[in-house]
C-alpha cells in the first residue's frame, strides 16, 4: 500500500510527478547477534513490517515488532542493540555491519515498490502513461460515483483508488486516484473537466510514462 505520508505531502507540494520507478523489494532479518533465538525485538518501517507480516508470525510470533521511521534507522537501531535484529535492505546490512540471519522473508516473492520520481513539472505524452490525481467531495451517498462517472464514459481506465482523511474536518477524505493515459490525452482531458466541474476540490499530480519492471 502508499505510505500516508508520502501522500500528504504530494498534496500539499506544488512539485509534480514526472516519473515512476518500480524495483523489486527484499527484505533481510539482520542482527548483530548470530542466530534468531539471541534477538528480543524487531525494528523496521512499518511498511517493511506489513510486508512481511506472515513470516514474522510463522518464525517470530513472540518479539515486539517495533516500528521506526526508516529500514535505515532500524538497522542503525540494531546496530547499537546487540538484543534487537531489523529488517532493512542488504545495503543496510553492509553499511552497520550486521549478520542477515533470514534473507529474503518478504511475503510475496514478487514483492515490488513504486518510487515516483518529483520535479516542479510532469512529463510529455509518451503512448503509455499514467496520470495521478487527488480529489475531495462532499460526505453524501452516491458522491463517488458521480466524480467517477466520466472516467467510464470518456473510456478512461481507473487504476487506483485510495482515500485519506482530509485534514479540514472529521469525516471528511481527500481520493489520490491513478488513471490511464496523459492529461494531454483527449479523452483523458475530458473526463478531468468534468470531473473539476464536479468535484470539491481536484489536483493532478502529474502525468509520466508507465514505468516497466
Amino acid at each position: 500500500g502508499a505510505v500516508g505520508g508520502t501522500l500528504d505531502l504530494l498534496l500539499a507540494n506544488p512539485l509534480k510527478v514526472c516519473g515512476e520507478v518500480r524495483l523489486r523489494i527484499h527484505q533481510q532479518l539482520m542482527s548483530r547477534a548470530e542466530g534468531i533465538g539471541a534477538v528480543r525485538r524487531i525494528y523496521s518501517h512499518a511498511q517493511s513490517l506489513a510486508q512481511c507480516h506472515e513470516w514474522l508470525n510463522r518464525n517470530l510470533p513472540h518479539l515486539p515488532r517495533i516500528p521506526v521511521a526508516s529500514n535505515a534507522e532500524a538497522a542503525r537501531m540494531a546496530s547499537e542493540d546487540p538484543e534487537s535484529c531489523a529488517i532493512a535492505g542488504d545495503a543496510a546490512a553492509q553499511l552497520y555491519g550486521l549478520n542477515i540471519l533470514a534473507p529474503n522473508i518478504e511475503d510475496d516473492p514478487n514483492n515490488t515498490t513504486r518510487f515516483l520520481v518529483i520535479a516542479d513539472h510532469d512529463a510529455g505524452p509518451s503512448g503509455q502513461d499514467r496520470t495521478s490525481l487527488v480529489f475531495s467531495t462532499p460526505n453524501r451517498p452516491g458522491a463517488i460515483h458521480g466524480l467517477l462517472e466520466p472516467l467510464a464514459r470518456h473510456g478512461v481506465d481507473l487504476t487506483k483508488l485510495q482515500s485519506r482523511p482530509a485534514r479540514s474536518g472529521l469525516w471528511e477524505y481527500v481520493f489520490y486516484a491513478d488513471i490511464q493515459g496523459h492529461r494531454e490525452d483527449a479523452q483523458v482531458a475530458a473526463a478531468l473537466q468534468e470531473l473539476n466541474e464536479r468535484a470539491a476540490f481536484v489536483k493532478v499530480i502529474g502525468s509520466y510514462p508507465v514505468a516497466a519492471i
